[in-house]
C-alpha cells in the first residue's frame, strides 16, 4: 500500500479527532494563527518573538472607549518591571486586577495582551495592572516570578485597592505562584483568577494524555517552554516553579480557573481546584467545551470563545468586590 504524505491527506484527516470536535469558526482561527509559523521551521528565540508579536498586533481588537492606558515602572533590587494601567476615565475602581499575560515565559510583553487588558478593565470597571515580567532563556526561573510578586507586592503596598490576581497559560502559572507566596502578606489578594494555566501538573495522565496533540499547543511545546524557564538545578517540586507542587494549599484567595477542554493543561485546572477545595478553601473550575488553548484571541470571531470570555470576566468582576460565585 502507498504511503500518503501529511501534506497530500485531506484537510479533516490532518486535523483528526479534532476535525468535527472543534468548530468551523474555531478552525478558521487555529488555520490564522498556525499561518504565521512556517511549518516545520524552528525559529531561534528572537525570531519566535518577532513573529508572535506581529501576531499579536494583528489580532489586536482595539481599545474600548473609556479606557486610559499609562506605562510606567515598578523598581526591583537590580532593575526595573515595566507596568502598563488601565483605568475608566473619570471613574473610580473598585479593586485591581494584576495581569501576568502569556507566552510561555519567553513571549509577550504589554503589547501582546494589550487589548485583552483593556477589555477586563472596561468590562468590570477596575483598574488594570499588566506586568512585563522578565523573559527566558535569558532570564531563568526565579526571575519571572520574582517580578511578578514584586509588583504585586507593590501594587497592594501602594494601590489602596482590594487585588484580583488574574493570568493565562505561564500568566496562570505567575498568579498562582503569587498567590501561594503572598497569602500572608498584609494586604493579599482577594481573588484569582487562572485562564488554561500551567501548573506543573501529572503528565502521564488526564488531559496530558488525551489531547497531547491538540491544536495550538502540545505537549512536547509545554515540555520546550519548560526546559527553556529552567534552570540545570531547578527542582520540579519547587511550588513557585509548578504551584501544584506546594505542600500547602490552605489560606489561598478565592479561585476561578477557566481551562480549555482541547488543552493539554486543562486537568491542572481540575487538580488545582481540588487541591484547594481539600485545604478548606473556595476554588471553581470549568472547562470549556470545544476549544482549544489561547482561545482568548478567539474572542471576538468565535462564539464560544467569545462567551467564555464573558464569563472570565464576571468572575473577576465578582471576586474583585468580595463576592463568590
Amino acid at each position: 500500500m502507498a504511503m500518503v504524505s501529511d501534506a497530500a491527506k485531506p484537510e479533516t484527516a490532518k486535523r483528526g479527532k479534532y476535525a468535527t470536535l472543534l468548530d468551523p469558526a474555531l478552525w478558521t482561527y487555529i488555520d490564522r494563527v498556525n499561518a504565521w509559523y512556517p511549518p516545520g521551521t524552528d525559529l531561534p528565540v528572537d525570531k519566535l518573538r518577532s513573529v508572535y508579536d506581529a501576531m499579536c498586533r494583528a489580532f489586536h481588537a482595539g481599545t474600548p472607549a473609556g479606557v486610559e492606558a499609562s506605562d510606567g515602572a515598578v523598581a526591583a533590587d537590580d532593575h526595573a518591571i515595566p507596568i502598563r494601567h488601565y483605568q475608566m476615565a473619570g471613574r473610580a475602581p473598585q479593586a485591581m486586577v494584576v495581569y501576568y499575560h502569556g507566552g510561555g515565559f519567553v513571549l509577550g510583553g504589554l503589547d501582546s495582551h494589550d487589548d485583552i487588558c483593556a477589555e477586563i478593565c472596561a468590562g468590570t470597571g477596575f483598574a488594570v495592572l499588566s506586568v512585563d515580567y522578565r523573559l527566558a532563556p535569558e532570564h531563568l526561573h526565579p526571575a519571572a516570578f520574582d517580578d511578578a510578586l514584586a509588583v504585586f507586592e507593590w501594587a497592594a503596598d501602594t494601590a489602596g485597592l482590594p487585588i484580583v490576581l488574574c493570568g493565562e497559560s505561564a500568566g496562570g502559572n505567575l498568579a498562582a505562584a503569587v498567590a501561594h507566596a503572598a497569602r500572608r502578606h498584609p494586604r493579599p489578594a482577594i481573588g484569582q483568577v487562572l485562564i488554561y494555566p500551567e501548573l506543573g501538573g501529572d503528565e502521564s495522565a488526564g488531559s496530558y494524555v488525551e489531547h497531547a496533540e491538540a491544536p495550538l499547543l502540545t505537549l512536547s511545546d509545554i515540555e520546550f517552554y519548560r526546559q527553556v524557564r529552567s534552570g540545570k538545578a531547578q527542582s520540579p517540586d519547587d511550588p513557585t516553579f509548578s504551584p501544584l507542587r506546594d505542600a500547602d494549599f490552605s489560606g489561598l484567595p478565592p479561585t476561578v480557573v477557566i481551562s480549555a477542554q482541547c488543552d493539554p493543561l486543562s486537568s491542572d485546572g481540575e487538580a488545582y481546584r481540588d487541591r484547594i477545595l481539600a485545604a478548606g478553601g473556595r476554588a471553581w473550575w470549568h472547562e470549556e467545551p470545544r476549544l482549544v488553548h489561547s482561545f482568548l484571541r478567539a474572542r471576538k470571531t468565535v462564539p464560544r470563545a467569545g462567551e467564555a470570555f464573558s464569563r472570565i470576566v464576571a468572575a473577576i468582576a465578582t471576586l474583585g468586590k468580595g463576592e463568590w460565585l
